[in-house]
């Protein structure tokens, strides 16, 4: 997930510059989230188990803008196809009900 460069410190922005790499002319990613496995850098615990961004308040817009599915009542493939990439099956409507 890449976002605009000038969403880090050294540009005004919040996310921290030691934590991105730069993917394209005026993009970046965060660490982490290039490669397989994708994990990013940021994120904390065992996933299925219990996680935590520990930057959340610093997030890029691309992470505030992510929801998951059903957070929002809508269903989000994006997070469908994350979650499978560890063996977790999709949320549903009642996760959130």
């Amino acid at each position: 997930m890449s976002f605009y460069w000038g969403e880090c410190r050294s540009a005004g922005g919040t996310v921290p510059d030691q934590w991105v790499e730069q993917i394209a002319p005026h993009h970046v990613a965060m660490r982490g989230t290039t490669g397989k496995p994708v994990r990013c850098i940021a994120l904390h615990g065992e996933v299925g188990c219990g996680t935590h961004c520990s930057m959340y308040e610093q997030r890029s817009s691309t992470c505030r803008e992510f929801t998951a599915s059903w957070e929002d009542g809508r269903h989000n493939p994006h997070c469908d196809a994350a979650r499978a990439a560890y063996g977790l099956p999709p949320l549903t409507p009642q996760h959130f009900g």
